[in-house]
């Protein structure tokens, strides 16, 4: 399921990624990679915020709808 249809507070981890390379790379940088463990805290219109490791990020709805979570 996109991450942008994921429950809130419950850890997921990170099975594919349908983005172009360059924007896998910017989020490979910030922690999000195949297989990572993410947490969304709250969704909002189709944008979400969550937990990567000790920080927060938040995405905007095109980029969560592409991240895929199981």
């Amino acid at each position: 399921m996109p991450i942008a249809l994921a429950p809130i507070n419950i850890e997921m981890k990170v099975v594919k990624i349908l983005l172009d390379d360059k924007t896998k790379k910017h989020l490979e940088s910030l922690g999000i990679l195949i297989n990572s463990l993410i947490r969304v805290i709250s969704s909002v219109n189709g944008g979400v915020v969550i937990a990567v490791k000790e920080g927060r990020l938040a995405l905007d709805h095109s980029v969560a709808s592409k991240i895929l979570v199981a």
